[in-house]
């Protein structure tokens, strides 16, 4: 690669009796694959819809050759998988999940989401773009009726307009156009139970005073626990991946 991909992943419970959370890497010569999914709660297999979408990303970029175009194909096949499964089961709507994927190849960076589970670009320590919520708070945002601010703590925070596990008439998920790699770049993927305990600012300051991927990601973890405290909290996940 012509930049060293480091990383470093974390999943907690949280105040929930299941982590609906489910977190996978794909470290493979030539590339690598980072992928996060968020079960939807209170429908019961949650947990179940969020590993069965990570297991198959995870087996198709073990397998990938064309890494621009596994994106796509990762979340066609996962999306028919869950469908499948549902009906198996004869649990049709009970096994949702978001899903937000990573890949880098040894020039870029390939970005995929549905829901309201995040990836954060950072450049030399600073914010640079971040994916925008399949969400009605997000949906507010862009119509401007609400602050960028106000989506923590909006009470429709929760309602996703976006997800994998239900019948698409067309994709539902988003590709973002690849990213050049270069030093000095970092990624982050985060449930919601996770970058709603921390703000943006934050992140940065701890990047900045960071000295590897794995303390980065440990101190934003020690600020949404503490955050964390005193409420019920959402199972939460992240997976830090830095480019040197």
């Amino acid at each position: 690669m012509g930049c060293s991909v480091n990383y470093s992943m974390i999943t907690n419970t949280g105040g929930r009796m299941v982590n609906e959370d489910s977190i996978g890497v794909c470290d493979c010569a030539g590339h690598k694959a980072f992928i996060l999914c968020d079960g939807l709660g209170g429908h019961g297999m949650g947990d179940v819809a969020s590993s069965l979408v990570k297991d198959v990303f995870i087996n198709i970029f073990e397998n990938a050759e064309n890494i621009p175009e596994t994106l796509s194909t990762a979340f066609r096949a996962a999306q028919d998988v869950l469908m499948a499964e549902q009906k198996r089961l004869n649990v049709r709507g009970k096994m949702k999940t978001t899903a937000v994927a990573l890949a880098v190849d040894e020039k870029k960076a390939y970005v995929g989401f549905v829901g309201d589970s995040r990836l954060y670009i950072f450049n030399n320590n600073k914010l640079v773009k971040r994916t925008l919520d399949h969400s009605v708070p997000q949906m507010l945002v862009e119509s401007k009726e609400i602050s960028e601010s106000e989506i923590r703590n909006h009470p429709d925070r929760n309602r996703l307009l976006k997800v994998m596990g239900v019948d698409w008439n067309e994709p539902m998920y988003d590709i973002w156009k690849p990213i050049p790699l270069k030093k000095c770049q970092a990624f982050l993927l985060c449930s919601d139970g996770f970058w709603e305990l921390i703000d943006e600012s934050k992140m940065c300051e701890m990047l900045e005073k960071a000295a590897d991927v794995k303390e980065w990601l440990l101190m934003m973890n020690d600020e949404v626990q503490k955050n964390g405290i005193g409420k019920n909290m959402d199972n939460n996940s992240a997976i830090a991946v830095w480019c040197c």
